[in-house]
């Protein structure tokens, strides 16, 4: 087994104090987050609040941005052409940046929410959009699927790229997530989860869907904030890792 692995989650994304409360136990057990700013959900008062959050944890902050489709919560890019696509994302990051550079705090990866990272992972055109919005925005990191289009054009742009994986989302045979829409995408039963992560972290495999071992190689793993269930179950991986002598890294 590998002796480290990072693990990460999307944060801002729920409303009110329950959805405070929610990313700050998230936050006491990940390395690294991104926050939600504006196009699928989050405004400044959540971010403000995400980002302290972050600060007294000593938490990684990334950039989460998305399809501006707040009614799907990112699931969807509509019929928003590449032009104006890139000002929404550009528009969203510099906010979230703003915010964060009052509060001394850095911004230090991207990661595209939803629709817009699956989108990405296959779309040379896409992926070399999320790659310009790092390199315009001065964000060093970009966090996506291993082996996909967003690693390519990352790595030819001279980003540093963290792969992807996930311990409560489904994979398909060609290494995919499974769509959202089919049944089995979502794993909320946290033994299932532990067993994902351990494959994960031991031989760079899981089980997908339809019962194939496929490769999925990951330095870091997300573990979403909006899975029911997320603040304990997240607790429960990270105390199992640690018990097994796994230390948990940026």
């Amino acid at each position: 087994m590998r002796a480290s692995i990072c693990l990460n989650a999307d944060v801002g994304e729920l409303p009110g104090p329950e959805g405070r409360a929610l990313d700050r136990a998230i936050l006491d057990v990940v390395t690294r987050c991104s926050i939600a700013c504006g196009g699928h959900a989050g405004d400044d008062e959540t971010m403000v609040a995400t980002i302290r959050a972050a600060q007294a944890r000593g938490v990684r902050i990334g950039a989460h941005p998305s399809y501006p489709d707040r009614e799907g919560f990112g699931r969807s890019r509509a019929n928003i052409g590449d032009e104006d696509l890139f000002r929404s994302l550009m528009s969203q990051v510099r906010t979230l940046k703003a915010i964060a550079r009052e509060r001394s705090a850095l911004i230090a990866h991207l990661k595209p929410h939803g629709a817009l990272y699956n989108d990405a992972a296959k779309s040379e055109t896409l992926a070399e959009s999320v790659v310009s919005l790092c390199l315009e925005t001065e964000i060093p990191e970009l966090v996506g699927p291993p082996e996909s289009k967003l690693e390519a054009c990352a790595k030819r742009a001279g980003l540093h790229f963290v792969a992807e994986a996930f311990a409560d989302r489904s994979y398909e045979a060609d290494g995919s997530l499974t769509p959202r829409t089919t049944e089995g995408a979502l794993i909320t039963d946290n033994a299932r989860q532990l067993e994902q992560v351990l494959n994960l972290i031991e031989s760079g495999r899981v089980t997908a869907r339809t019962g194939e071992m496929i490769r999925v190689s990951a330095d870091t793993i997300c573990l979403h904030g909006d899975t029911p269930g997320a603040a304990r179950a997240a607790h429960l991986l990270k105390t199992s890792l640690l018990e097994r002598g796994v230390t948990i890294e940026v």
